[in-house]
């Protein structure tokens, strides 16, 4: 076994970038985007399509919501946020396959992908939440 291989390997299982992500969803693949932070932020700017489902406010009852049969994405607002590790540790511990984006809105917004504010789509930066 090569240990850096094993190491790469294994960190692609629990990992996922914003171009995967974007591609993934363009392609209609069965995938949920959870945003993980407070619904403040997540009005501010979100990925399109994603849902607010806070960290804080995950428990055995409220992630009922949430399929079995798709992979759950977590991200939040990049470096120096961790609210999307603390949604993909809980969801993972309530039985779900998880990954988590790295960099969140902030590197979602580098590659040039669509943002979603409220409602509206557009391409822009954003003021980070943290």
């Amino acid at each position: 076994m090569n240990n850096a291989a094993d190491f790469y390997r294994s960190k692609l299982e629990f990992e996922i970038d914003g171009a995967d992500v974007y591609e993934a969803m363009n392609n209609g693949e069965p995938i949920v985007v959870v945003d993980a932070r407070r619904s403040e932020f997540y009005e501010r700017a979100h990925v399109p399509g994603a849902i607010n489902f806070p960290h804080r406010e995950m428990n055995e009852e409220s992630v009922q919501r949430l399929p079995k049969d798709k992979l759950i994405v977590t991200y939040c607002d990049g470096l120096g946020c961790n609210a999307s590790t603390k949604a993909a540790l809980k969801l993972t511990t309530f039985g779900f396959r998880v990954k988590e984006m790295p960099g969140g809105m902030d590197w979602w917004i580098r590659d040039g992908h669509p943002i979603a504010r409220g409602a509206e789509v557009t391409t822009g930066a954003i003021a980070c939440g943290c």
